[in-house]
């Protein structure tokens, strides 16, 4: 039983950075990691062998994985520092809480000083950060001093300090680093301007300093100093791989629980983020099966209270990511709406999201039949239908210049392709590119002989494009006495946007909603299904004009030709003796004298 869990949580990871945490059978954190792609990290240890005893020992007693998805690499690598330090798991390498990641500090000083430290105070000071690179830090840090000229020292440089004159110049600002503020030869204001562009800097508005690299290096390299132009190259490439700050670390944000929540048409997924000391420590998500189309409002005020009773919570602050109406003595609730704080809210959400998307593809790999009813019910809640669409055909016309107009039909059932019931179909009554009228011809054509052959209609029919081609649809439907006995709709390209008929304004679904990758899915396989028919039909007349048209040569004699020499073109310029080793001499000749022959008669 724990071989067939761990392989179907395997199939269900998903591509994305973040960390795994490997779990005994009593619940224990065995090992904590972090990966670029989770999918790939966790399932090597399952899938090849391993030279270690240790690492043997360790996979053979996993019974659960459990992962929490971040924004990038790096920010799993910070995750994973904070969750190995809070939970010591045993297969991990011991971090002691004093070797933490270096963070740059915004002092809070008169002239403030900007400077490295690895132990962030709560003395109002700006702290940003922490960096997994020391080399990345050292050339931000770097490129401050070379771009705003301010002050190292330690001196108090308060104004009545300065206006004592107790102070004098240093090397700093004879070298031209400082500006000389402790004498009074730089104002606070112009300082702090300086400061400013620093900190836009150190957030990551780099577009300026980039340039300005660029520029130096073409300068450096027009002045054949290619050392320094190097120099400045890999300075230029640290900093456009520079990020300014984690999602996962904030020392501005303590001791918080962020609570999540979003619903599909059956249960409410409430996800919580538990903040403590400004790190991520904990990820959980609670399913909810709804029962009386509770609002996310109302799930997450019944979800709150469960939630930090469970995990004994004892933070003074929530984020919330609904209105909530709810009181919790000594605690304050609000919705971010920018910034770190909503960041963990995004990052809350997505990881709710992930857990209902693992749940979904276990369930559609142990029970199929509980993945199809619970597909079918959504997509009947969000197209507005009074039954489940089990059967949906999606039509989508396919012609270049107007030549061989072609129509093609897919079937969908249970959500799935049923390529045994695809039809394509010659347009016969057009002439010209008209879409419209093409697309009249093909849904009557189809429902004309369902209905003649007493076939069973689709509960939903889908149109590749806008209003007019879903009018064309309808007025086919139309004259065959169907229209409101099958639902319709058209998909536009350009937005996704879904079009009903009669209605003024379209449909737009989550691109995450499962619907809309249906609607998508059918809309790209009529595609494909037209274009290729539309291919071979244009190919097919084609070889007909240039080739089987030649008395004594057949369709096979065709086929070979175009396998060796892939276009008639080659073929009319192959030589005999090539065209013999294809189909023989006698074919050979015929082909050969008759594209020269018209040479030579010309």
């Amino acid at each position: 039983m724990p071989e067939e869990k761990i392989s179907n949580i395997l199939k269900t990871l998903p591509n994305k950075p973040g960390i795994y945490q490997h779990l005994d059978k009593n619940g224990k954190i065995l090992y904590i990691g972090k990966a670029k792609d989770l999918r790939k990290r966790v399932s090597s240890y399952f899938t090849k062998g391993h030279d270690s005893a240790r690492i043997r020992v360790m996979v053979s007693k996993i019974a659960d994985i459990q992962t929490i998805i971040t924004e990038t690499e790096f920010d799993a690598l910070i995750l994973e520092n904070n969750l190995i330090k809070e939970y010591q798991p045993r297969y991990n390498i011991n971090l002691k809480d004093d070797k933490t990641y270096p963070w740059i500090c915004i002092k809070k000083e008169p002239f403030p000083r900007i400077f490295p430290t690895r132990n962030p105070v709560k003395d109002g000071s700006e702290y940003f950060g922490p960096y997994a690179s020391v080399k990345v830090m050292k050339t931000v840090l770097g490129l401050i001093r070379q771009l705003y000229p301010l002050r190292t020292c330690k001196l108090n440089l308060s104004p009545e300090a300065i206006e004592s004159g107790k102070y004098r110049v240093c090397l700093e600002y004879h070298i031209g680093n400082c500006k000389g503020p402790c004498e009074g030869l730089q104002s606070e204001e112009d300082y702090l301007k300086d400061v400013q562009s620093a900190r836009e800097l150190i957030k990551g508005h780099l577009t300026k300093v980039k340039q300005m690299l660029q520029e130096q290096m073409q300068i450096a390299a027009t002045n054949l100093q290619f050392e320094e132009a190097q120099r400045l190259k890999e300075k230029f490439e640290i900093v456009d791989r520079y990020q300014a700050k984690s999602t996962v670390v904030n020392p501005g944000i303590t001791n918080v629980d962020v609570f999540t929540v979003f619903s599909d048409a059956e249960f409410a997924y409430v996800n919580l983020l538990k903040i403590v000391d400004g790190a991520v420590l904990q990820s959980h998500t609670l399913e909810l099966k709804k029962k009386l189309e509770e609002s996310n409002s109302r799930i997450l005020e019944m979800a709150i209270p469960e939630l930090r009773q469970r995990f004994n919570s004892t933070a003074r602050e929530i984020f919330v990511s609904h209105e909530v109406d709810l009181e919790i003595p000594d605690v304050k609730i609000h919705i971010p709406q920018r910034g770190d704080k909503r960041s963990l809210i995004e990052l809350s959400l997505k990881n709710g999201r992930y857990f209902r998307l693992e749940k979904l593809k276990n369930i559609q790999i142990v029970d199929p039949d509980r993945h199809v009813k619970r597909l079918m019910k959504q997509m009947q809640q969000d197209l507005r239908m009074k039954v489940e669409p089990r059967h949906i055909e999606c039509f989508d016309n396919s012609n270049i210049q107007g030549t061989n107009p072609v129509s093609a039909c897919v079937v969908f059932k249970d959500g799935k392709p049923s390529k045994k019931d695809y039809r394509h179909f010659n347009i016969k009554t057009v002439e010209g590119p008209d879409d419209f009228a093409s697309m009249y011809e093909a849904v009557f054509r189809r429902y004309r002989r369902l209905l003649d052959e007493d076939e069973p209609l689709p509960q939903l029919i889908v149109i590749d494009g806008g209003k007019g081609q879903l009018g064309a649809a309808l007025n086919a439907l139309e004259d065959l006495e169907l229209r409101g006995k099958i639902a319709i709709l058209g998909i536009a390209k350009r937005l996704e946007e879904l079009y009903f008929p009669g209605d003024k304004y379209p449909l737009y679904l989550d691109k995450r909603s499962e619907t809309l990758k249906v609607i998508q899915r059918l809309r790209d396989e009529a595609h494909r299904f037209g274009i290729t028919h539309h291919r071979n039909r244009r190919s097919k007349g084609t070889f007909k004009s240039e080739l089987s048209e030649i008395k004594g040569i057949g369709d096979e004699s065709v086929k070979l030709l175009l396998r060796k020499f892939k276009s008639v073109k080659n073929i009319r310029e192959a030589s005999r003796e090539n065209l013999e080793e294809v189909i023989g001499s006698k074919r050979a000749g015929i082909i050969y004298n008759h594209y020269h022959s018209d040479t030579k008669g010309k």
